[in-house]
């Protein structure tokens, strides 16, 4: 596909009334070439965006409309930050001519039977399916700048795939012995009312879900898989934080071929040195989420286990920024020939 030629990229956003959507916009706002021309959100239609969000009210932006009211003629991205299973019809009636990223999972997954075994139903544009790039930015780059439409990845996948594709394609780890266990924070299950992401039912504690049964679980898999060259199952299990923002994936792997500690710190080291947004931090660092809070980086740590033969990999990222929006802009940057960076350079958020 070509670049958009135009130093004024019109974008249309989705689902703008909820955290994903909140959150494009308030990295599009700072974006030196883009113009925020739609809005959508069902639930919020009719109303300004600072009604929604008034930490984004001083903003000049066009009042929230329904999908389908919704004019697509005058843009040139669509960015989709609709919930699962809603995004699929949405896509297949926008004009082709507009650049894609999608947000939510329904273009994640190339197996149309896996997608339907994990989300409960057929896939319901499997001709679209068929050209979109899984946008994982920092791995699949030749074939984003290429694409039309984008199937940006989840929180955890990232998190995950990160520090383990480039191991596995070096051969320094067992493929059958990957144990993941993720913290995220709340914005991470959206912002529609639920009863059990009330504060009481999660302030003060800690708990595990979707054991043994997440939906991320297929998608981690399919890109280690990828890399392998074979199936490959993992053991994820993701916990939910009493915690705004941030997550944080403690990963367990078994050395192979005469790896090292100190060797897979290296190939990491190697694969990242020149990526913008992907860090392997000093030696005896831990990352934590704090440490990313606001911005597009992922910090990755490497620790040799106490255990014989088995190395430990912490990954944090901003579950909200290069987990989900910040992701999405910087496919977008590529998908418009404009330089990955733009809009993304913001510093972490800290204390």
């Amino acid at each position: 596909m070509n670049a958009i030629p135009s130093n004024n990229i019109r974008v249309g956003i989705l689902g703008a009334s909820g955290y994903t959507g909140s959150e494009l916009i308030r990295l599009l706002a700072q974006h030196p070439q883009v113009t925020m021309s739609l809005l959508t959100g069902d639930r919020a239609a009719g109303k300004k965006l600072g009604a929604v969000f008034p930490h984004l009210a001083h903003l000049k932006l066009p009042t929230l409309i329904k999908v389908e009211d919704a004019d697509w003629s005058g843009l040139d991205v669509v960015f989709c930050a609709l919930p699962h299973g809603t995004t699929q019809e949405v896509i297949a009636r926008l004009p082709r001519n507009l650049k894609v990223v999608d947000l939510s999972a329904d273009f994640r997954l190339y197996d149309l039977e896996t997608y339907a075994t994990w989300y409960g139903h057929a896939h319901k544009a499997p001709e679209l399916q068929k050209e979109a790039v899984y946008g994982l930015t920092e791995i699949e780059r030749p074939a984003v700048k290429a694409a039309r439409l984008v199937a940006n990845p989840g929180c955890y996948p990232t998190s995950a795939q990160l520090p383990l594709i480039p191991l596995i394609e070096a051969k320094q780890i067992e493929l059958d012995d990957i144990i993941i266990d993720a913290k995220s924070g709340m914005t991470g299950a959206g912002r529609a009312a639920k009863e059990e992401m009330l504060y009481s039912e999660v302030a003060e504690g800690i708990h595990a879900y979707g054991v043994a049964k997440h939906r991320h679980a297929p998608e981690i898999e399919q890109g280690l898989s990828k890399a392998a060259g074979r199936p490959i199952l993992v053991n994820f299990t993701p916990h939910l934080m009493p915690m705004n923002r941030g997550i944080l994936s403690t990963i367990y792997v078994r050395l192979a071929n005469g790896a090292k500690a100190a060797d897979l710190r290296a190939t990491l080291e190697k694969r990242y040195a020149d990526e913008p947004f992907v860090h392997v931090v000093a030696e005896g660092v831990s990352p934590a989420t704090r440490h990313v809070r606001g911005s597009n980086r992922v910090l990755i740590g490497v620790f040799a286990d106490r255990v014989p033969g088995r190395v430990i990999l912490l990954c944090v990222e901003d579950n909200l920024v290069k987990g989900a929006s910040g992701q999405a802009i910087q496919n977008m940057n590529l998908m418009t020939g404009l330089p990955e960076t733009t809009g993304l350079m913001q510093e972490a958020l800290f204390p």
